[in-house]
């Protein structure tokens, strides 16, 4: 692979404008490291397989450089910030994240998170609210925001959807979500849900007293979520929802633009993100994603729970709310979501871990509940105040019969 180790400087000091990339890779049988990690440079910048007559000067200047290498196989590249169209999320993805994963020189390869330049991220929206923007919609600012889906998440009618939302609102609840695969299935269409669902949400403040919203899923083919997402508005409601990784991070940023105009938060699923996250020695991490996802403008992102049905390692799960809410100067941060498979007994140890900052959404943790989802609801708002005070769930338990209920059926964390 002539060409390829003239890729790595290990002497190179990056520039406050380059873009840092980590990676983890593993070279193929008989491929040295430093021409695994010089492929990995050259071939996602200017390089390629062969010595070519084509290069000049001017171009081997803003070569990407991996300018360390360490022997567990972690090895840091630097990408100049010229390489990269500003606000061009996909061209940023295809550059660093492109070939190099098909590359023979490597056995397995991972990207793992980049330290983004000022140069780059101000190329980017970010969150239009953040945390402190959704707090101020919902008018919550003590406690973890809370949400859930109405499960089971896709066959329900029109009509029973928009029931189970309002049982999920009188329980508590601040939000109700769809889930990834719910968008306008013959049984339940989007404009309907929205209206529907909007009616129920306006009963539910009124009888509450308290501020109620939906994150409706608007995915689908671009243009017609930016017209769902006008719908959403035009009937009174704060959030979309949005898949955004199956949607692409083209449709993300187009739906962003429109957000900005109609003021509407985004919450993002990141249905797909295992298909290439979940094995830790090759694809690209959950962190990248996040990172990416924050700097395009979603407002809530999942980020998993530890505890909970989904595979999401501590650490993994530390590291992308820290993540998420670093200060980034202008760019905002954004609120963590943990779901999947959690219940009333598992919700204490995830306030301690994580602060009052996140958002806890709870499916079938709540409508499994013996005596119904409205009584589901309430017992996570029971066990989410005992979190916050510090009290255990047995003793809050003697003041919430429903969260009594919920222990005795799931039982609680015990550390």
């Amino acid at each position: 692979m002539p060409g390829y180790e003239g890729f790595v400087d290990l002497r190179y000091k990056p520039s406050e404008d380059d873009l840092i990339v980590d990676f983890t890779i593993e070279p193929a049988k008989g491929v040295s490291m430093k021409l695994a990690a010089g492929a990995v440079a050259g071939e996602s910048s200017v390089g390629t397989w062969t010595e070519l007559t084509t290069m000049r000067k001017h171009i081997d200047a803003i070569k990407a450089r991996c300018f360390e290498i360490n022997k567990a196989g972690k090895i840091r590249v630097a990408y100049p910030s010229i390489l990269f169209e500003a606000g061009n999320m996909p061209q940023i993805w295809s550059s660093i994240a492109g070939n190099i994963f098909g590359m023979k020189a490597v056995k397995n390869i991972r990207l793992e998170s980049a330290e983004w330049p000022k140069t780059i991220r101000d190329s980017f929206p970010g969150p239009k609210f953040g945390i402190k923007g959704v707090r101020d919609i919902l008018k919550v600012y003590d406690r973890p925001i809370t949400a859930s889906v109405p499960k089971p998440k896709i066959g329900m009618t029109t009509a029973e959807h928009a029931h189970t939302a309002y049982e999920i609102w009188m329980g508590g609840f601040d939000l109700v979500k769809d889930d990834e695969n719910l968008s306008s299935q013959s049984f339940n269409r989007f404009k309907d849900r929205v209206i529907e669902s909007m009616k129920m949400r306006d009963k539910a403040e009124q009888e509450t007293g308290e501020r109620k919203s939906y994150l409706i899923n608007i995915t689908a083919e671009t243009r017609e979520m930016l017209a769902r997402a006008k719908f959403v508005r035009d009937f009174g409601n704060e959030y979309v929802m949005m898949d955004i990784l199956t949607a692409g991070w083209a449709g993300l940023q187009t739906v962003r633009d429109e957000c900005d105009d109609l003021n509407l938060a985004i919450h993002a699923h990141r249905a797909f993100h295992a298909a290439f996250t979940r094995n830790k020695k090759h694809g690209a991490s959950m962190k990248f994603v996040a990172e990416t996802a924050r700097l395009l403008g979603v407002d809530q992102l999942h980020i998993g729970t530890v505890i909970g049905k989904l595979e999401s390692p501590k650490e993994e799960v530390f590291g992308l709310n820290e993540r998420l809410k670093e200060n980034w100067g202008r760019i905002k941060d954004v609120l963590p979501v943990c779901s999947g498979g959690l219940h009333p007994g598992l919700l204490p140890p995830l306030i301690k871990w994580l602060s009052k900052d996140i958002a806890i959404q709870v499916g079938g943790g709540i409508h499994g509940h013996p005596q119904g989802t409205r009584a589901g609801a309430k017992a996570v708002m029971a066990a989410i105040q005992a979190g916050i005070e510090g009290e255990s769930l047995t003793e809050a338990a003697k003041k919430s019969k429903e969260l009594a209920v919920a222990i005795k059926k799931w039982g609680y964390y015990k550390a």
